[in-house]
């Protein structure tokens, strides 16, 4: 029976130069990695922006010293390069939140028809909120709640001490409430 190898020890394997102990890492990490780049903004470019991540991690792995795991370590790589990306642009559209925006149509034809019509009304109203929050706010909330990251894992990828992660993420939490609630009166 074949033990599955840690992250610290594909590193080591890695370091020591070999090449398909890296392929390991990157089959391991490249739908985090995504999802991070999706909802940090890059949209359909996420596969290039992951792409030059990998690259990027794989040429300054020797910089990693293991304070933070590798998955944060390689996320905050990738948060990095959305936010390069978005320079590039010189775009502000802020954070795409499709993989919170499912197809309506597809949920439409399961279960009670209602349900889902309100589901999507709800999920659309928060999209919405999402995208009027500073970019700040937005990035916090999406690795803290849609990407699941620990307030440490938020951190590390966001470069902010864990105690900002907290503050900012219940600031934007309050925001996005309140503009959820303004639009419910507003449609009420």
């Amino acid at each position: 029976m074949e033990v599955a190898l840690d992250d610290d020890e594909i590193v080591t394997r890695v370091r020591a130069g070999d090449r398909e102990a890296y392929d390991l890492l990157v089959a391991r990490h490249t739908a985090s990695a995504y999802r991070t780049a999706v909802l940090l903004g890059a949209g359909s470019d996420a596969e290039d922006v992951i792409q030059e991540a990998f690259v990027k991690a794989y040429r300054k792995l020797s910089r990693w010293r293991g304070e933070a795991s590798f998955r944060s370590w390689l996320l905050a790589i990738v948060a990095n390069e959305s936010r390069n990306l978005h320079r590039s642009r010189g775009r502000r559209d802020g954070l795409a939140l499709r993989a919170a925006a499912a197809d309506p149509a597809t949920e439409a034809t399961a279960g009670d028809g209602l349900d889902a019509v309100l589901a999507a009304e709800r999920r659309a109203a928060l999209v919405g909120a999402l995208r009027r929050l500073p970019d700040r706010d937005r990035d916090v909330l999406a690795c803290r709640y849609l990407l699941d990251l620990t307030e440490d894992e938020t951190g590390t990828v966001l470069g902010l001490p864990r105690g900002t992660v907290k503050s900012r993420a219940h600031r934007a939490l309050a925001k996005l409430r309140g503009l959820l609630d303004h639009e419910a009166v507003r449609r009420g």
